[in-house]
């Protein structure tokens, strides 16, 4: 993210910086086919638009589809997103799929018209650059956080919207344990491993000799999840025919084993996750809208690691500090290995694999550096490098690390006469690594 996402502000009285986060508000003017005005607020979460009853923005548009777009506030305007409605949506006379409506311009939903009438930014104290397992400090991340504290300690099913490798099941994980049902089972079902033809029993449990192969009796996830959280990933991959059936269990909290006749009351928090576009697909008729709707009591949207490039330093420390444990001084040494990696600064790597990938990131670096020594850096002799406060931070951050890698790897090797193998195992680092920093640096 950018400094437009996030600000600090200097307390005289404690003299140190104190992060405040952006909130975007945006006023919409939305104005109906039968010449109707609403003004609409839109601050961080996102709007579902259309004509179904349980619609953010509710529409009396016959032209407009049930599920229509989404709208979203960001620094530069607001992100419209169609959802496959029948009859599109465009700005400005142009149809799109997704795109930026700004001050200015005219979205176009069926009927009715929406614009922009004003902005502001309100700056509201920031909640911790944590959630259980979750760690951020950048904008979104925290606006997460501040709506996971509100929601954790009630029984509110909730929709998790990520794509793969952003952490869905971490944020399953601390809702349960920050919850009243913390002390009951977590249990996970992923509903894309399971053969279609087995889901119902996984899910329901089944009764001795209901179908071949059922020798004993089973209880399913919903039994075993009794009292606690059910973590339900990748909703989206249901079969169509299984999904009535879960709504049943959904709406009445009983269930009945596969060849079974007995109700089975349950006393379960559904959480459910998703990396689909589910409203999309509600208007393509491959989920049940009924069934989205249930689900999306509360949604929750993890963002993806490439709009939040600012955390990258934290999640960084937080992974090497897993990897390391409780050695201290090991943290330290392989938290200095580690960002001298390009990817600690590169700001147009795509990081499809989001924190997935960054953890494969870091192991690999930790397992291509060795194990480093800390007397390898604890006795290296101070590299005085100017600090400018005119410049940024990125800027400076990349200076100093090119400095100290170019003067260590030069000097080491100059004391060790030119071999790499006794200049790098004095570094503590891989020989390969070694001669790769020293290539980097070479004028």
């Amino acid at each position: 993210m950018t400094s437009d996402d996030s600000d600090f502000r200097r307390t005289d009285k404690v003299q140190k910086y104190v992060r405040v986060i952006q909130l975007q508000i945006v006023t919409l003017v939305v104005r109906d086919p039968g010449g109707g005005v609403r003004r609409v607020e839109l601050r961080d979460s996102t709007l579902r638009v259309g004509t179904h009853p349980e619609s953010d923005l509710l529409l009396s548009d016959s032209t407009a589809s049930r599920a229509h777009a989404e709208l979203r506030a960001t620094s530069h305007g607001v992100l419209v997103r169609d959802l496959g409605s029948t009859n599109g949506t465009t700005i400005n006379g142009v149809r799109i799929t997704e795109a930026l409506l700004e001050p200015g311009m005219t979205a176009t939903l069926g009927g009715t018209s929406i614009t922009i009438e004003a902005a502001r930014e309100e700056l509201l104290p920031a909640p911790e650059a944590r959630f259980g397992e979750l760690v951020g400090a950048s904008a979104p991340m925290r606006a997460l956080f501040r709506e996971l504290t509100r929601v954790a300690p009630t029984n509110a099913t909730l929709l998790v919207e990520a794509e793969s490798g952003c952490g869905k099941e971490l944020l399953a994980r601390s809702v349960h344990d920050a919850s009243p049902r913390k002390e009951a089972p977590f249990i996970v079902f992923d509903c894309a491993s399971v053969a279609p033809n087995l889901i119902e029993s996984a899910l329901f449990g089944h009764e001795r000799g209901s179908f071949t192969g059922a020798v004993d009796k089973k209880i399913g996830v919903f039994e075993a999840a009794n009292g606690g959280t059910l973590f339900l990933d990748e909703i989206g991959e249901l079969p169509l025919e299984l999904q009535p059936r879960l709504l049943r269990a959904l709406e009445t909290r009983v269930i009945r084993r596969v060849g079974g006749f007995e109700p089975i009351p349950v006393d379960i928090r559904i959480v459910a996750a998703t990396n689909r576009d589910l409203l999309r697909e509600t208007n393509a008729g491959s989920f049940r809208e009924d069934l989205y709707f249930r689900l999306a009591v509360v949604r929750l949207r993890i963002p993806p690691l490439r709009e939040r490039l600012d955390d990258l330093p934290i999640l960084v420390d937080h992974l090497v500090r897993q990897q390391t444990g409780a050695d201290e001084r090991r943290a330290r040494v392989a938290l200095a290995v580690v960002q001298m990696e390009p990817w600690m600064t590169a700001k147009h790597h795509p990081w499809r694999g989001n924190v997935r990938e960054l953890r494969n990131a870091v192991e690999r670096a930790l397992a291509l550096s060795g194990e480093p020594h800390p007397d390898a850096l604890e006795h290296a002799a101070p590299i005085p490098v100017p600090v400018s406060l005119d410049r940024p931070f990125v800027e400076q951050r990349e200076r100093l690390v090119d400095h100290f890698e170019a003067t260590y790897v030069k000097g080491m090797l100059e004391k060790h006469e030119g071999n790499f193998t006794r200049a790098a195992a004095a570094a503590g680092i891989d020989r390969m690594y070694f001669k790769r920093l020293l290539r980097k640096h070479e004028r």
